[in-house]
């Protein structure tokens, strides 16, 4: 599978220079006359280098070449995560800097997949979206509902997110792993 340049945008991995690189950041900018580029932010997913490269609409990158394994969460333990695998229950560890920011939506159980390198775990595909619980926010106050007011919530990663009035404490609320983003209350 070839990616175009809009097709860089953040967590998507591809092969560049004989490595794994993840997009971090991507925008697009207009060049006038000369057409646009993709600005990108890219991680170097074995030696976790991070820098800067720009893509014309002509440049086409391979996707990486890496081993998925389903396995379940088990827990972190200082700088590091514990995974399992499903089929084999071998436990693989990971650093909180090769989990980059999933480690904001991980529970104790939750189902990830994780890449390889070779041998080498280098890294979390946890999907778009997850579902977490809402483990703090204030009360909404009652008549502020008309607009599309926004209030902090504390879900039980730790993570701070902005979510609708109507949230309580205790609701499950659907998120979105690549920007942090409040999506929808869980049914």
């Amino acid at each position: 599978m070839l990616y175009g340049h809009n097709d860089l945008k953040k967590g998507v991995v591809v092969g560049l220079d004989g490595a794994p690189h993840q997009v971090i950041e991507s925008s697009h900018v207009a060049m006038g006359r000369g057409g646009g580029v993709m600005r990108t932010k890219l991680k170097n997913l074995v030696t976790g280098a991070v820098f800067e490269r720009s893509f014309r609409s002509a440049d086409k990158l391979p996707a990486a070449n890496l081993r998925k394994v389903n396995m379940q969460f088990l827990y972190a333990d200082g700088d590091s995560l514990h995974f399992m695998n499903q089929d084999t229950f071998e436990q693989t560890e990971l650093s909180r800097k090769a989990v980059g920011d999933a480690v904001n939506y991980l529970t104790d159980g939750a189902k990830a997949i994780v890449m390889y390198s070779g041998a080498t775990p280098i890294g979390v595909d946890i999907g778009n979206n997850v579902m977490l619980q809402v483990a703090h926010t204030e009360p909404g106050v009652r008549g502020d509902t008309a607009t599309a007011a926004l209030k902090p919530a504390t879900l039980e990663t730790g993570l701070e997110v902005m979510v609708p009035l109507f949230i309580n404490t205790g609701d499950v609320i659907k998120v979105d792993t690549r920007d942090g983003r409040y999506l929808e209350r869980g049914k």
